[in-house]
């Protein structure tokens, strides 16, 4: 019977084809400019990757230079950022805006109307995850205004 059993385990395997990690290497990985429309100032962002269902997850290495910012937007399933290099800040509207340094991981819960870019004099890196709900994972709004983003910070 155990003979039987390993040859029905592997006649399921073969069915259901060879299960593989997926790698895409740093040299493949493309670098676009962060559109117009969603940012202000200079952004690349580099890797942008959405999973096939049943996953829901996508994400991206994201680049401010000095100076740029997001739009103010919402994620359906909330948004992690996992900063690694630079210093930033970030605002969920009505909120204080908040300073950020690589290292940090930042949460922004979901339908939380929010902004985050590079400060006036350093640039900022995250890598941004996000989870789409009825396939998309982000709702871009207007863009934040200098008087916003130049604000007095709030309490760290």
């Amino acid at each position: 019977w155990i003979a039987a059993l390993v040859s029905a385990t592997t006649a399921d395997a073969a069915q259901q084809g060879t299960k593989t990690m997926e790698i895409t290497r740093k040299a493949d990985l493309k670098t676009v400019d962060g559109p117009a429309d969603y940012f202000t100032g200079k952004v690349t962002i580099t890797g942008q990757f959405q999973r096939p269902e049943p996953s829901r997850v996508s994400g991206a290495i994201v680049h401010f230079e000095p100076g740029a910012r997001t739009a103010w937007h919402t994620h359906p399933a909330g948004q992690t950022l996992l900063v690694t290099e630079g210093v930033g800040w970030t605002q969920i509207e009505g909120g204080p805006k908040l300073e950020f340094h690589a290292g940090d991981i930042l949460w922004c819960p979901a339908e939380h109307k929010h902004w985050h870019g590079a400060t006036p004099h350093q640039a900022m890196t995250h890598i941004a995850i996000q989870e789409s709900v009825d396939g998309s994972p982000v709702t871009w709004m207007e863009k934040v205004s200098d008087e916003e983003y130049l604000a007095a910070m709030g309490d760290q």
